[in-house]
């Protein structure tokens, strides 16, 4: 049987969020001389609006208009808008290029056994594609790299939680859902891909442990490897029965319960 992972991006392939993107817009803003320094708390609940360019443009109110100097027409600000996400995204590759965002434990271990086993590999993101290209480079190898699928950004009309981006994948890979397995790392991820039909497990950080992952098949606090500290299991609603670290064969036990057809 043909089973494809999917991988969601930020904080699944490698801790980003905290000292990645959150600095990115920091130093972006200061660039543009804009009013504004998003706390780790604030930047926390702006995690729950999917895309870069989104989140940027949830400070477009009246008074942050007026007080930045912005063009008042929504063309105008869209361009403005645009013009900061090219600037943040190239701060943030670059802090990918410079070793400053390592991997997550257990993810260039699970991409080459899940390589090695023949399955299609894909990562769905709602990140600009040329940071999500930069952190998979880095978390899995260039050479490895080229073996996935890349799905991110603007590709799709509506991000996650909608499930677009999700069955896009599925849609590209040639799959049904029944035939694949999506790592993720939030809520929102989490509802897309059940949206779409798709078995997820789920891998907290620092800002998402504490949302609700009703409908995970498994949730832990990272997939781990051998010889470090064991994964904790936080909840565990499928056939898997993760162990000290999160295997292959865990991932594809989720799907035991699944109808194939």
């Amino acid at each position: 049987m043909v089973t494809a992972l999917i991988f969601d991006c930020d904080g699944v392939l490698a801790d980003t969020e905290r000292h990645g993107h959150l600095p990115a817009f920091n130093q972006t803003f200061a660039e543009f001389g804009l009013p504004v320094r998003w706390d780790e708390q604030e930047y926390g609940r702006k995690l729950a609006i999917g895309g870069g360019k989104e989140r940027m443009s949830s400070l477009l109110t009246p008074e942050f208009v007026a007080a930045a100097g912005l063009p008042e027409d929504p063309a105008g600000q869209a361009e403005a808008v645009a013009a900061w996400h090219r600037r943040k995204t190239a701060i943030y590759t670059a802090m990918v290029a410079a070793g400053d965002l390592p991997a997550r434990p257990g993810i260039a271990r699970i991409v080459e056994q899940a390589h090695a086993a023949g399955w299609p590999l894909a990562v769905a993101s709602t990140s600009a594609e040329a940071s999500v290209r930069a952190v998979l480079e880095h978390a899995v190898g260039p050479e490895r790299a080229r073996d996935f699928t890349v799905l991110a950004g603007d590709i799709v009309p509506r991000k996650k939680p909608a499930p677009d981006i999700y069955l896009l994948a599925l849609d590209r890979l040639g799959l049904a859902p029944q035939r694949a397995v999506v790592i993720e790392d939030s809520h929102n991820g989490l509802a897309a891909a059940v949206a779409a039909g798709i078995a997820c497990v789920v891998t907290v950080n620092g800002y998402t442990a504490g949302e609700d992952f009703t409908g995970a098949a498994f949730v832990v606090d990272s997939l781990g490897d051998p010889g470090a500290d064991p994964v904790t299991v936080l909840a565990n609603h499928s056939p898997a029965t993760p162990g000290p670290y999160v295997t292959l064969t865990d991932l594809a036990a989720v799907l035991g319960e699944r109808d194939p057809a």
